[in-house]
């Protein structure tokens, strides 16, 4: 059985960065596209950035320059570092497999919460 583990979040200034971590476990994520997701209160999960197996990234224009996703094969996990972060960046970050047929559960998220 697959398990995600994110972790990193935290309250941050305005401006500030956090790095997060998502540790899998039951397979072996390097022979899977991977995601990060987020979800404000009130909003639906939306995706923000997504790593293909040879390294290539896509982000949302709403957090394009400011976050870089990557990944440790060897580790098993996948990283979201997050940079000048903006209030509208508040919500609870997931990490899962970018396809949508291969998430059959999804972890407890880390919260990210961004002050002015």
């Amino acid at each position: 059985q697959v398990q995600l583990v994110e972790s990193g979040g935290g309250l941050v200034q305005a401006g500030g960065s956090l790095r997060l971590s998502c540790a899998v476990s039951g397979t072996f994520i390097s022979r899977y596209y991977m995601a990060w997701f987020r979800q404000a209160p009130g909003k639906q999960r939306e995706s923000v950035a997504s790593i293909t197996t040879a390294d290539g990234t896509n982000y949302a224009d709403s957090v394009k320059g400011r976050f870089t996703i990557s990944r440790d094969n060897r580790k098993n996990t996948v990283y979201l570092q997050m940079n000048s972060l903006k209030p509208e960046d508040t919500a609870i970050y997931y990490c899962n497999f970018l396809e949508t047929l291969r998430r059959n559960s999804w972890g407890q998220g880390t919260q990210v919460t961004v002050s002015s």
